[in-house]
């Protein structure tokens, strides 16, 4: 029995997010009709260590793929000279019960969120937005922006907020397009970049906002918006975080990845708490959208959310890709178990 282990450096050279967000998509599609299992996150806090592991896990029947990944970060590892985001993901063949893949979680994770968070953007927000704004500068941001561009070309302006740190922002505007054209293989010279200081100048003035934060106070308020915003959120992915104040969620269309996830820990756990809006208030799921199944956006003026707790089994349809294509470039190492 032998497994194919990869560093993150091969997984880079052997995956694409144009691939990816078909990946995604697919795999949306699969658990709309029933092929997919989520098993329960599983989350813990490090008080001392200012920091966060969390467990998923999960079965895709239409691929025969299940698996887990545990995901760790320790920000206060920068001071140590060691990265802060880590991770590690097994993948399991589920015709036999044999592993198949060990490898690094940490960039899979990456593309696959923000394939999600701009599938979110191309289905929900309206068809003439030209202007996008990424609440958060960290590393997955351009992860975002590369996704969202892909899908929507038309995007003319992009602005970059980070709430913690305004020259991250700065460096990240300025060395964007660099990153587009390097990491992604996507050109961007009809996009402009702009690093924004004002939370609210830059929602004022964006037709679709994504939010990359680990944010536990709201920092998008309802009076803010212009009307026919959509949002993505992925940054809350455990109890009481929050990104956009729970007014905003009265009277939106709202969605999940995978409702139960997003009630429990979700950017709408709190407005159901609050008493803001009821489940029966959403709508339903991203893979029920895009099969068809529930309506999307109906007019211009709607404000649209789409709430991204993150779920392994995208994971998995990006790491199936990643081993069948590294195993046909001789890349990594087969071990024998």
């Amino acid at each position: 029995m032998s497994v194919l282990i990869l560093k993150r450096e091969e997984i880079k050279k052997v995956i694409d997010m144009r691939e990816v967000i078909e990946e995604v998509r697919k795999v949306y599609k699969l658990k709309s009709q029933g092929k997919t299992v989520i098993w329960p996150l599983v989350n813990y806090e490090f008080e001392e260590e200012h920091a966060a592991m969390d467990i998923r896990s999960g079965y895709v029947k239409g691929e025969q793929l299940h698996g887990l990944k545990m995901l760790n970060n320790f920000p206060e590892n920068r001071e140590k000279g060691l990265t802060p985001f880590n991770g590690i993901m097994m993948v399991y063949d589920s015709n036999t019960g044999i592993p198949i893949g060990i490898m690094d979680a940490s960039y899979i994770t990456c593309m696959r969120t923000g394939a999600a968070g701009a599938i979110g953007v191309d289905s929900l927000a309206r068809k003439d937005a030209e202007t996008l704004m990424l609440l958060g500068a960290g590393k997955q941001a351009p992860f975002q922006i590369s996704a969202t561009l892909l899908l929507r070309p038309n995007i003319k302006e992009v602005y970059i907020v980070d709430p913690l740190s305004f020259e991250q922002a700065e460096t990240l505007a300025s060395n964007m397009r660099k990153i587009l054209q390097e990491d992604f293989d996507i050109q961007a010279d009809q996009t402009v970049f702009l690093a924004e200081r004002s939370i609210e100048k830059a929602v004022r003035c964006s037709d679709a906002i994504i939010t990359v934060t680990p944010s536990r106070n709201p920092l998008i308020k309802k009076e803010w918006i212009r009307p026919g915003t959509h949002f993505s959120c992925l940054g809350s992915d455990m109890e009481t975080k929050q990104e956009i104040e729970s007014a905003i969620f009265a009277g939106a269309k709202i969605y999940a990845d995978d409702k139960e996830q997003c009630i429990r820990v979700g950017e709408m756990e709190l407005p159901l708490l609050e008493g803001v809006i009821r489940e029966a208030d959403i709508l339903g799921e991203i893979g029920d959208l895009l099969c068809g199944k529930i309506s999307g956006r109906e007019n211009s003026d709607e404000t649209t959310i789409f709430d991204a707790t993150g779920l392994y089994i995208l994971d998995l349809a990006a790491a199936k890709a990643a081993i069948t294509k590294a195993k046909k470039a001789h890349m990594g190492i087969e071990v024998e178990m």
